[in-house]
């Protein structure tokens, strides 16, 4: 044990040095501490319990947390050790010589055997205080008890096997009767099943256990001297309080399967590992003559639970002639031998003893060790003294023992939580595999470890194993923090090296075809990989260097659409002549910037393609940056393929409504060099609304000039209201062209008298035809016989005139009667209206004294009052009150400076008498007198009813309370 714990502590020392030497030359390590892995509290720690029994103590007993103590001759001590300041005391109440021989305790600590020396056996249930003797069990001497953990309950103990000194294993069954007013035995039955022999005969049964595997299968373990019985088999379900009979007949005839050692000390003792949370063992300790047999339960196994079987044999101081074992009790990976002066630790992994504890010769002779399997605590005690041991982090040293055994996920598994651990197996796995020439897998570990890259990348250099340093670069890779950037860079750069190299390797060999798609695919996968998109896209120049030294064009691609560096992408397939394959990318990413590129080149190869694929991208590309493509490969272009320039541009105008000037101007141009006849359709179509027109007018005459198309260039005249010019334009194409632009300038008769006389000149002297000209006389009626006559030659006679002489005077006939008849209708008008104005004169209104102003509601006849038609009678100043708000600003302004006049002109009188003629004196020269201006002040305020007249309809949308007095209003009313 000591030089185990002494080449621990070395190699703790020497992997804390290797740590600070790196960290004395900068390289990155896990920050482990330079100092012992473990200084903790041992793994067995022992505690005597502070206890002074009155009597030597027996035997003991423990389970589930319940402490049973046999002292001296007639008394039983009980300890809830929940509540150890609560002991129970019971008196046996023996009156003969009989002593107790052994105690057994059941797993839920309720039911407690008492066999005595005298071949009986009493019962003791924690519920009750009395003692109860099993009659049907008397004359027989108990040496091991097998408890049923799957029927039992704290009144019942289920079917139980019992084994004694004689070798007889019997089945029994205890009930405690609650609430019964008849004292009955508790033994229901005791009944023998099965006689356990040696080759010498019947042998003690010195251990019993029964345990459940699947689909109601059950293994009964026995133990003698030098023999381990197994028992199995089922018992059917619903049928298991009848007992294990059925399975001990089936061995009636022949002996069951047993495991057998040919030294012996007299008795033997097995013991059983139960991990937390689980129900059924997991390994057993047998402790017999010969050592300690040691394996695994495995419940699955049909005829025998023994599994993983070794036999440790006992330390070299045992001598089990002097100081044989007396107990043994099993943990997760030691088991503990019980020997007179002290206890002694065997790990089960490699059979070294860990701990070995020497106890006092003060404390009297060990007896007995016992463990509760619940709480996993050990108990031994002397006939003075009882200690307890607890297990602390048993499995803190496991690691390593699996490590020197080379099961190293085993030992993985014991130290995950303990990097520094780890960092020592996963070195000590790679350098094992690398040995092994399992060079990937050590290339995984050492991946993982702190161990120094540069050694680890030389040694599968030196091993000529690219493969397995690949593996070593990549989970290296993986295992980076995003801060270690440089380091990324470098095995990022390396690993794309060294992939290439191999595919190139691969490539040429036909028979590695398969292993070179396999690396194909890990490469790519390798570039397509998340972690490192950074990385590569940060450096994305050196890996294309790389992939352009080595000649991978596929790969270069490849990269390329990955770190969507499409340009390169497309440039390469032009390269190449694959133009298709170019329009795909730029079709499948869409992204403008390659379009506006890579259109020139494109479009001189598959020019109906590229442009489906424009008409594709809709409104996100801008058609003016695909002119110039479209001009160069219009230049040099059939007319078949400039028909594709102009769908597009049709596309742009008609679909997507551009109203750009310079794609307008691009279209004129194509019709004007290609199709006409949608030229003229196309000008028609823009309208005749300069403001609304997108082509420049100026260009598109010059253009349609250029290429002698007049009627488009009458058109863009009209457009550019420049009537003469098109008149002109227009009579060398079509008269009636020209008429239809000669009526265009509406407003302007005399412009449009013009127009007509150039027409008729035209007809006249060009066509010489008097018809049409007379014709022009009725198309246009501005236009008289003799505007046109001076366009005639001399020798025309006048027949060709006479009719339009004729209408002209008939017209000039109707002239005159229509101005007679205006000017009769001007005289009777005038005649009413002074009719009208005289009748107004003599018409008057009659006032009664009681009447009242309609604004004011006071008398009218207290001041100067309006009478209007209507009825409504008003005060002059309720009347101007109410006038002057609704007046526009200028007539306010009028009537305020007329009042201001009329105050002026009123004089101050000595006497109380006014000349007759005050108000028609005149104010000197310039000025109105009195009476014109109190006129002009009538004719603003009463010019009509302020109720009947237009003021009260504008003001019908105006609230009846202004709103900056509202709040006043309101306040008034409250």
């Amino acid at each position: 044990m000591a030089s185990i714990l002494d080449e621990y502590e070395d190699s703790l020392y020497r992997s804390a040095s290797v740590q600070q030497s790196r960290a004395s030359v900068g390289i990155p390590h896990s920050g482990y501490v330079n100092a012992r892995l473990e200084k903790e509290t041992p793994i067995f720690n022992k505690q005597r319990i502070d206890f002074a029994p009155p009597e030597k103590i027996n035997s003991l007993v423990v389970s589930s947390n319940q402490l049973c103590m046999s002292l001296g001759k007639d008394t039983l001590l009980r300890i809830d050790l929940g509540k150890p300041d609560e002991p129970n005391q019971v008196e046996l109440g023996r009156k003969d010589e009989a002593k107790v021989y052994k105690m057994f305790l059941d797993h839920t600590g309720s039911h407690l055997l008492i066999a005595l020396n005298t071949s009986e056996c009493l019962y003791l249930n924690r519920s009750v205080q009395k003692v109860r003797a099993l009659s049907r069990w008397k004359g027989h001497l108990i040496e091991s008890v097998g408890w049923n953990k799957f029927l039992g309950s704290e009144t019942n103990t289920g079917p139980i096997l019992v084994g004694t000194a004689q070798g007889q294993i019997y089945e029994a069954e205890i009930s405690v009767s609650e609430g019964s007013l008849f004292s009955t035995n508790p033994d229901q039955y005791f009944r023998q099943v099965y006689t356990l022999e040696e080759e010498s005969g019947p042998a003690p049964v010195c251990c019993l256990e029964i345990e459940r595997g699947i689909e109601g299968k059950f293994f009964i373990i026995a133990t003698t001297r030098k023999r381990l019985f197994q028992f199995v088999g089922r018992v059917p379900e619903g049928t298991e309080q009848q007992g294990f009979s059925s399975i001990f007949a089936m061995h009636a005839d022949h002996l069951p399967s047993f495991r057998e050692f040919p030294a012996s000390f007299g008795f033997s003792e097995i013991a059983f590992y139960t991990p937390k949370l689980r129900s059924n063992p997991r390994s057993f300790a047998w402790m017999m003559g010969n050592g300690v047999l040691y394996g695994t339960l495995d419940y699955s196994r049909p005829d025998s639970i023994l599994s993983d079987e070794r036999v440790w044999v006992y330390p070299s101081d045992i001598d089990i002639t002097v100081n044989k074992p007396i107990s043994i009790v099993l943990t997760q990976f030691h088991f503990l031998l019980l020997l007179p002066d002290r206890v002694k630790a065997v790990c089960t992994l490699n059979g070294q003893v860990v701990f070995q504890d020497l106890f006092l010769e003060k404390f009297g002779l060990l007896t007995r060790m016992i463990k509760d399997p619940t709480v996993q605590q050990i108990w031994i005690h002397t006939e003075k003294v009882v200690f307890r041991y607890h297990v602390q982090r048993e499995s803190r040293d496991v690691w390593k023992m699996y490590m020197n055994m080379n099961k190293f996920d085993l030992a993985k598994e014991y130290c995950k939580d303990r990097p520094e651990c780890l960092d020592i197996v996963l070195a000590k796995e790679a350098e094992h595999c690398f040995q092994n020439k399992r060079y990937l897998d050590s290339a995984k570990c050492y991946a993982l470890t702190q161990n120094y890259f540069e050694e680890i990348a030389l040694k599968f250099i030196e091993a000529r194993q690219e493969e397995a340093l690949m593996e070593f670069l990549i989970k290296k890779l993986s295992n980076l923090k995003p801060s270690e950037k440089t380091q990324t860079t470098l095995l990022t750069t390396w690993l794309t090296e060294l992939y290439l190299n191999w595919l190139g390797i691969l490539e040429g060999d036909p028979s590695q075809r398969n292993l070179y798609l396999d690396t194909r695919e890990k490469f790519r996968t390798f570039l397509s990989s998340p972690k490192n998109k950074d990385c590569l896209f940060n450096n994305r120049a050196s890996i294309y260097e790389l992939l352009a030294s080595h000649g991978d064009t596929e790969h270069m691609v490849y990269f390329a659409v990955i770190m969507q560096d499409y340009e390169r992408v497309v440039a390469h397939h032009c390269q190449h002549d694959e133009y298709d394959e170019a329009l795909n990318v730029l079709s499948r990413h869409r992204d403008e910037k390659l379009f506006y590129k890579f259109s020139p080149v494109l479009i001189q190869h598959i020019p109906k393609k590229v442009v489906d694929a424009w008409i594709s991208m809709g409104s996100r590309l801008d058609a003016r940056n695909l002119i110039p493509a479209l001009v160069n490969y219009s230049q040099s272009a059939s007319t078949q393929q400039i028909n594709e320039a102009i769908r597009y541009m049709e596309f742009c105008v008609y679909q997507l409504e551009e109203t750009q000037q310079a794609i307008h101007n691009y279209l004129l141009s194509l019709y004007a060099l290609c199709r006409p006849d949608s030229l003229l359709s196309y000008l028609e179509q823009a309208g005749t609304n300069p403001n609304r027109i997108h082509y420049d007018l100026k260009y598109a005459l010059r253009l349609c000039a250029e290429h002698g198309h007049n009627h488009a260039c009458v058109h863009i005249y009209k457009v550019m209201e420049l009537y003469e010019e098109a008149v002109d334009l227009a009579l060398q194409v079509d008269v009636d062209l020209a008429k239809s632009c000669a009526d265009l300038p509406e407003d302007d008769e005399e412009l449009r008298k013009k127009l007509w006389l150039k027409i008729a000149r035209h007809v006249v002297q060009e066509e010489k035809d008097v018809k049409k000209a007379m014709a022009c006389l009725s198309s246009c009626a501005l236009l008289k016989i003799e505007d046109v006559l001076p366009f005639f030659p001399d020798f025309v006679t006048i027949d060709h005139f006479k009719e339009a002489i004729c209408n002209s005077l008939e017209d000039y006939n109707k002239h005159i009667e229509e101005l007679k008849r205006e000017m009769e209708e001007a005289t009777q008008s005038a005649k009413r209206i002074r009719e009208d104005i005289q009748e107004m004169r003599n018409k008057y209104g009659s006032v009664e004294p009681q009447e009242k102003c309609a604004a004011c509601d006071f008398p009218l006849l207290n001041r100067p009052f309006y009478l209007f038609l209507c009825g409504h009678m008003f005060h002059y100043d309720c009347l101007l009150q109410a006038v002057f708000p609704n007046l526009p600003a200028y007539k306010q302004a009028k009537l305020e400076d007329l009042q201001k006049k009329l105050a002026a002109t009123s004089q101050p009188s000595k006497s109380h008498h006014r000349p007759k003629d005050a108000d028609t004196i005149s104010l000197g020269k310039g000025q109105q007198s009195r009476e014109q201006i109190k006129a002009d002040i009538d004719d603003i305020v009463a010019a009509e009813c302020v109720y009947c007249g237009e003021l009260m309809i504008r003001s019908i949308d105006k609230p009846f309370i202004d709103p900056q007095k509202y709040e006043e209003e309101m306040q008034s009313w409250l």
